[in-house]
This record gives C-alpha cells, sequence and structure tokens, in this order.
C-alpha cells in the first residue's frame, strides 16, 4: 500500500475534480445498490449510522470495565457475516485483551443461548451435555468459514501499521478490510512514551489507513474515573457520559467519524438515569456523542451479556417516553 504519506519533502496533493468524480460515483453507487453499508442486526443503530458500518470511516467503542465493549464488538462481528453474505470483506482483529480462542468462545455461547460458564463446564455438577457440544461443534464448522483473522500480541503503534499494510497486500488485496481493535490502551509504546502519546500517534495512524483503500477501524476505548465520582452518581444532571470522559479525549474525538459509550448506570448503583430518570435494571445504553454524518442520540440494549449478546430495548413499550426517542 503505497501511502505517499512518508514522503521527507512532499506531501500527496490531488486536485478537487478527483475528489468530486470520487463522491459522485459514491452517491451514484449508494443510490443504486451496488455500494451498500454492512448491516448489523440493530435496527435503531443502523438508522442513526449511515445503513450499518462504512468503508473508509473510523468507529470508536468507549466503556467502563464491564460495559459490555468486547460483546458488543464480538457479536457485531459475527453479525457482519450472518446478515451480508454477498459482501466481499475480511476482519482482521488486534484482540490484544483477550486470547482469540476466548473470543470463539463467546460467539459459540452467543450461538447456543448458554454462559462460557456452561459451555466450559465450569459450574460444579452442571457438565455440557452431548447434545449441546455436538451443536457446539456444528456451530465451529461455521465459524471457521468466516474471514477472521487473529492477532493476539500486542505491539507498538508502528507494528500494527506494518500488519495492516502486511495483510492488506497479502490476505485482503480488492477486498474490504475491517480492522478491530481491543482496545486501545493496550497498545505498546517505546520505553518512557506516555499513553497518551501512545494514544493520539495511534490515532494519526488509523487516520491514515482509512483514507487507502476499502478500509474501516473500530476501535474500543476506555473511560476516565470521573464518570465514577459521587459528584457524578449523585446529580442526575451529570450521569450522561460526555467528551471529556474518555480518555485521550481530543485525539480520539478528532479521529472518531463515530463515536459511542457503551455505559451501564447500574454498575455505578444509579437506579434513575439522567434528567429523565430512566431505568437501568438489565439495561445497557449507547451514546452516540459524534456523528460526522447525521445527529446525536442514544439506543437503549437488552443486557444479555452472560450469553454474549445486546438486543435493542424499545422504552416506550414499557414506559411513556415517546417524547424522548
Amino acid at each position: 500500500m503505497d501511502t505517499g504519506l512518508y514522503n521527507t519533502s512532499t506531501l500527496k496533493y490531488e486536485h478537487i475534480s478527483k475528489a468530486t468524480d470520487n463522491i459522485l460515483t459514491y452517491i451514484d453507487e449508494r443510490r443504486r445498490g451496488i455500494s451498500e453499508s454492512l448491516q448489523t442486526r440493530w435496527k435503531k443503530y443502523n438508522d442513526m449510522c449511515m445503513g450499518g458500518i462504512e468503508p473508509n470511516t473510523i468507529y470508536v467503542i468507549a466503556g467502563i470495565s464491564g460495559s459490555g465493549k468486547s460483546s458488543f464488538v464480538n457479536s457485531l462481528e459475527s453479525d457482519l457475516f450472518d446478515l451480508n453474505p454477498g459482501a466481499n470483506f475480511v476482519i482482521l482483529n488486534f484482540t490484544f485483551e483477550m486470547i482469540s480462542s476466548r473470543q470463539v468462545g463467546r460467539k459459540l455461547s452467543y450461538k447456543l443461548n448458554k454462559t462460557t460458564s456452561e459451555l466450559y463446564s465450569g459450574i460444579r455438577g452442571k457438565v455440557l451435555d452431548e447434545k449441546d457440544y455436538f451443536k457446539a461443534q456444528e456451530y465451529a464448522e461455521e465459524i471457521k468459514k468466516q474471514r477472521i483473522f487473529y492477532v493476539d500480541v500486542p505491539g507498538s503503534v508502528q507494528e500494527v501499521r506494518n500488519t495492516i499494510v502486511h495483510f492488506q497486500e497479502h490476505e485482503a488485496k480488492g477486498k474490504w478490510l475491517v480492522v478491530i481493535l481491543d482496545h486501545a490502551l493496550l497498545t505498546k509504546g517505546r520505553s518512557g512514551d506516555k499513553e497518551r502519546e501512545i494514544l493520539a500517534d495511534l490515532q494519526y495512524m488509523f487516520m491514515e489507513i482509512k483514507k487507502f483503500g476499502k478500509n474501516t477501524i473500530i476501535e474500543l476505548s476506555q473511560l476516565n474515573r470521573d464518570i465514577e465520582s459521587v459528584d457524578r452518581i449523585t446529580n442526575n444532571f451529570m450521569h450522561y457520559p460526555m467528551r471529556k470522559d474518555i480518555f485521550g479525549s481530543e485525539a480520539i474525538y478528532q479521529s472518531a467519524d463515530y463515536l459511542m459509550v457503551l455505559h451501564r448506570p447500574e454498575l455505578l448503583g444509579i437506579k434513575d438515569y439522567g434528567p429523565y430518570n430512566l431505568p437501568t435494571q438489565n439495561l445497557i445504553y449507547l451514546h452516540l456523542l459524534k456523528n460526522r454524518e447525521g445527529g446525536v442520540g442514544l439506543i437503549i440494549f437488552e443486557n444479555n451479556l452472560k450469553h454474549n449478546r445486546m438486543d435493542e430495548y424499545d422504552l416506550k413499550k414499557d414506559n411513556d417516553q415517546s417524547n424522548l426517542f
């Protein structure tokens, strides 16, 4: 992938006519159905985010520990193949936080509707029976056919970039490449480098990578501890996550085309969430804080993380909240 961005004397430039031709081609292909987003199973998410997952786009999903970030992306990864069978894409997943076999275990948990403890016979006196094991084998054979490649070993920003470039040239040539990084703060730095500097370098690298070929970046990140403070928890008007809550917020916010925060206020002991006193029991809130192509807002999910899935929840069915969504 010859980007031209590492020339020591000049940066690459093009006449506006090329950019104009490119956007007209994109508009025409979208209206004719030639170019389509990769759909997710979350209708509200698709409606808010240009139909699903777009090429040449960076998605950042942040949250506190236990908010469901990894499960969200793991189920998204599987759904992209199930719901877009004709799309020519491949996934490169930098799974720095969890070994790849456990990622597959989560997929099997999702498919079998069993907890990973049940799947791994981790509950005393409850061993996975033969019938369920055969089902797991059947799903495993389906999963093996998916074009997903894992990188288990954490690396530096330069090593991540080199891996993406090499992968694009050898495994993803002519295909839509979806890069997943779980998560940003586990990227290794040179001795003495500070976390925020490494994070900024990572964002600049992703901004470069997204512009060449047909690449999508899905990046997981963390929130800082301020959202867990007593002052925030006891003030309903301070419950919702804000831009400043994201670790390295300036670099993250600048680079992201879509910036989302998954939040489980229930983890913080909050029973009435935000200024409208929304319920929290077994619910996860996705706050869309930045959207280059549209408005911001929130989506509510039912918490079924024990089976590694999140299902859209319609609050209006159970509550008179029609003015909120």
